[in-house]
């Protein structure tokens, strides 16, 4: 047997051994269960107006884009939709991506060097931590959301001409639905002369005053903004918000921007429609966060659902097996939620993910309350 199969079938049965084995399963077959696991946070992956948007786009601007943006995948629709994040999100420039894990891998990629020193939460999302593992520059993972330990390595490092720091946070963070102490992060890269990136691909559409996200919530601005279409604006790709310079200096250097096919104008359309959506209807926020209050208010207390001003509820099980076995019993019940085991979150600690969006309903929340209240066993 060659060495390669040798090598691939001792990790799958080692990884079926530790009971983390991961199966890709055609939703299709399950479209009867009410679905707590989505990231469609507002409801607009199944809004008519914006599939009508985007048959509109596909009508006028045809399936694809035929190229990269340099060559001649840029077009009004991807220039409209740039122009529209900037004035929303208060940026200079907004550069669009395929996805956000594209998007991070850029700009870590390209913006640091070799003399430069990245610091990130531990709780970062993969692509965050892949990026700087990647990247030239030294990384350092600090506590999630400590800021005494992210001050004492960053008062080590003394700012030179050549040597550049980066301090990189999600805004919300996808498995805990915690927020960063981002006003904190802002004032204390300021006094380091650091940059701070923050990726909201959680908070954008969700928190702020019309969806703006984390940062607008904390009153700040980061040097570098990164947004994902595949959560609250129901769609998919992601952008990158920054000042003119840096965004002209990834345009040249970048390489996922300079050698990826552009999206499809006609799913740029799609989304200048679910980002007009977002800002205007704020009901949708509102109907998230009464949905919260309901669940917290109808699950036993004694399950621990970790209290979070985000759509994402996480309950905490521990075990990998027993979290599975929770997740299969709301399955038999018409209930799909999240069941998030090691590595995608650190050992002993697999939960369900549950999370809300608003096509949800007070009946929807009572059945997954009352369902939870049956099979969760806490002792």
């Amino acid at each position: 047997m060659p060495l390669f199969n040798q090598r691939h079938q001792q990790a799958l049965i080692k990884r079926q051994q530790q009971g983390l084995y991961r199966q890709l399963q055609c939703q299709d077959a399950i479209s009867k269960t009410i679905n707590f696991a989505s990231n469609d946070y507002l409801g607009l992956a199944q809004e008519p107006e914006i599939i009508a948007a985007w048959q509109q786009g596909l009508a006028k601007y045809g399936a694809g884009s035929s190229a990269s943006p340099l060559v001649t995948g840029f077009q009004s629709p991807h220039a409209d939709l740039e122009q529209q994040l900037t004035q929303w999100l208060g940026y200079q420039r907004a550069l669009l991506f395929n996805s956000g894990f594209s998007a991070n891998q850029a700009v870590l990629f390209t913006l640091l060097q070799p003399q430069d020193h990245l610091f990130q939460d531990k709780l970062n999302h993969a692509s965050l931590i892949e990026a700087g593992m990647l990247s030239p520059a030294k990384m350092t993972r600090f506590a999630h959301n400590d800021m005494s330990v992210l001050q004492r390595q960053l008062s080590k490092i003394k700012p030179t001409l050549n040597t550049a720091s980066l301090v990189v946070t999600e805004g919300v963070f996808s498995m805990d639905g915690d927020c960063a102490p981002l006003a904190s992060l802002r004032e204390m890269t300021t006094q380091h002369k650091s940059w701070l990136m923050v990726d909201d691909a959680h908070g954008c559409g969700v928190l702020g005053e019309a969806g703006q996200g984390s940062c607008h919530l904390a009153g700040i601005k980061a040097d570098i903004l990164i947004i994902t279409f595949g959560k609250a604006f129901g769609i998919q790709g992601a952008a990158v918000l920054c000042s003119d310079e840096t965004a002209e200096y990834l345009i040249q250097f970048a390489r996922h921007f300079i050698y990826s096919t552009a999206m499809p104008p006609a799913q740029a359309v799609a989304l200048s429609c679910a980002c007009s959506l977002i800002q205007t209807q704020a009901w949708r926020r509102e109907k998230l966060q009464a949905l919260s209050e309901s669940l917290a208010h109808q699950l036993d207390k004694r399950i621990g659902l970790m209290s979070t001003m985000t759509p994402i509820k996480p309950i905490i099980i521990g075990d990998s097996g027993q979290t599975m076995a929770i997740a299969a019993q709301l399955q038999q019940r018409g209930i799909k939620v999240g069941a998030i085991r090691p590595p995608t979150v650190a050992p002993n600690s697999a939960r369900l993910r549950i999370t809300l969006t608003a096509n949800h309903n007070d009946a929807d929340v009572r059945q997954l309350a009352m369902a939870l209240n049956e099979v969760v066993d806490v002792r």
